[in-house]
């Protein structure tokens, strides 16, 4: 039986895009694939969530996004951080190692 991908925790797909985008601007189909891989295939980000976030990212200001010609030679919308992308990124990072922390005592404990 194959498990069904899970939901993520509110606010953990802009972390998840965040880091996917620390080191490279990517297009948005290349950011869920990244995101895919290096989950080994757990999470499986689906467009209705990806570009959504994509643009709430940029509101505020944490990614900015610039037309290039793909690897396929198609116009795509590259993404990359921002310095206060790079500062936001450090914050949830810390936020979520604190949150991950704290829930891995409750499951040893409970």
């Amino acid at each position: 039986m194959t498990a069904a991908p899970p939901d993520l925790l509110p606010g953990t797909l802009d972390l998840l895009i965040l880091r996917t985008l620390q080191k490279d601007a990517l297009h948005g189909w290349a950011i869920s694939e990244r995101i895919q891989q290096l989950s080994e295939d757990v999470l499986q980000i689906n467009q209705g969530s990806l570009y959504p976030a994509l643009h709430r990212l940029e509101h505020q200001g944490w990614i900015e996004a610039e037309w290039k010609v793909s690897e396929l030679g198609r116009r795509a919308k590259y993404y990359r951080l921002t310095a206060s992308g790079r500062k936001q990124l450090t914050f949830e990072t810390r936020e979520w190692e604190r949150m991950q922390n704290a829930i891995s005592r409750v499951m040893k404990l409970a």
